[in-house]
């Protein structure tokens, strides 16, 4: 049972490792996003750099497979926990433990080099299964956030907080909560830490906003 799990967690990395930014700007600009922009291989800089279309694709499919990851962790533990009466195997814990896994997988893609992007797109995905009222919090503070202040980066970690925050706070009773607490900030933290510079560029002062050519 414990082989199942960590084969799960496995193909959850598998398919958080299919970076479809790198995949959409090779289909669209015929060159690698990671060499254009901020470097990053994420929703953002496909957008400014090919367009809004291949940028939405992006986003897209970077949360579904946050979506059928976490999705495929709760019902490979439910499947345990039932059939096989693994009392561990609580389905909750198969969707954050899949979730976590393909975060790292988007993150550090082993099909890309271990360059991938900073997990906004992908977490919208995982929280959908793991924390819906979290999630859908965390779109409408990032919305509002992106028309007031038009800085993507900003909006991302304000709305990070929010679901971190949230999902904690709304955590499924039926599991312990420790291990949903850990997994839920470490996910939070793995946003913040690919936000590094980011963060720099919001206390400089100079980070990009929608719109603008240049560092604003």
């Amino acid at each position: 049972m414990l082989i199942t799990a960590i084969i799960t967690a496995i193909a959850a990395y598998l398919i958080g490792s299919i970076n479809f930014a790198v995949i959409f700007s090779n289909a669209f600009l015929k060159t690698d996003v990671r060499k254009l922009g901020s470097g990053n291989a994420g929703t953002t800089n496909v957008m400014r750099n090919a367009g809004f279309l291949p940028g939405a694709l992006t986003f897209l499919c970077d949360a579904l497979k946050g979506f059928v990851a976490t999705f495929m962790g709760k019902l490979v533990f439910d499947y345990m926990l039932s059939s096989q009466g693994a009392e561990w195997a609580n389905p909750v814990y198969g969707a954050y433990i899949c979730g976590f896994a393909c975060m790292v997988g988007h993150v550090l893609p082993i099909f890309f080099q271990f360059k991938g992007g900073k997990g906004v797109a992908t977490s919208v995905g995982i929280f959908a299964i793991c924390s819906p009222v979290a999630i859908i919090s965390g779109l409408a503070v990032f919305a509002l956030s992106t028309v007031l202040t038009k800085i993507v980066s900003l909006s991302s970690l304000l709305a990070t907080v929010v679901v971190v925050v949230l999902a904690i706070i709304l955590h499924d009773t039926s599991a312990s909560i420790l291990p949903q607490a850990l997994l839920t900030v470490a996910m939070g933290a793995i946003v913040f830490i690919k936000h590094k510079d980011n963060i720099k560029r919001l206390i400089a002062g100079t980070e990009s906003k929608i719109g603008k050519g240049g560092k604003k």
